[in-house]
């Protein structure tokens, strides 16, 4: 099974990019250019992780975060913060809407992956998890 990742950030290129990227390691890519957009994808689509730049025409990206963490809560769904915002109150304030990570711009693709791979692997013993309980 492929991971849906959804990538989201105002910049058309970067989440081209990454949709190709994403597509060409074996993921399932979505991308989203606005909060809303993304919130949409998120409903319909229901991605396995998220990679959510916080500076979003329509619907912020903390915003996104919070509606993720608190109103889509049917499962784990790792969000990776990626923003140029490298202020302490910046990441802390992701951080306290539960961001599984965040990565300050500009980062490698390399970085972006490896982050992904974690999360993946965190996926993994969240699943195993939840089917022991069952």
């Amino acid at each position: 099974m492929a991971y849906k990742i959804l990538a989201v950030d105002d910049d058309i290129d970067v989440v081209e990019t990454l949709k190709r990227r994403l597509k060409a390691e074996g993921y399932e890519p979505f991308i989203a250019c606005d909060g809303k957009e993304a919130l949409e994808i998120i409903q319909n689509d229901d991605p396995d992780i998220i990679l959510l730049d916080l500076v979003l025409p329509q619907v912020n990206g903390y915003e996104v975060l919070r509606k993720v963490k608190t109103e889509f809560k049917d499962k784990w769904r790792p969000v990776i913060v990626i923003s140029a915002k490298n202020e302490l109150d910046s990441v802390t304030d992701a951080y306290d809407l539960d961001a599984d990570l965040y990565l300050i711009k500009p980062c490698t693709i390399m970085e972006i992956l490896v982050a992904i791979k974690k999360m993946v692997d965190m996926l993994v013993i969240a699943r195993e998890q939840e089917k022991e309980q069952e």
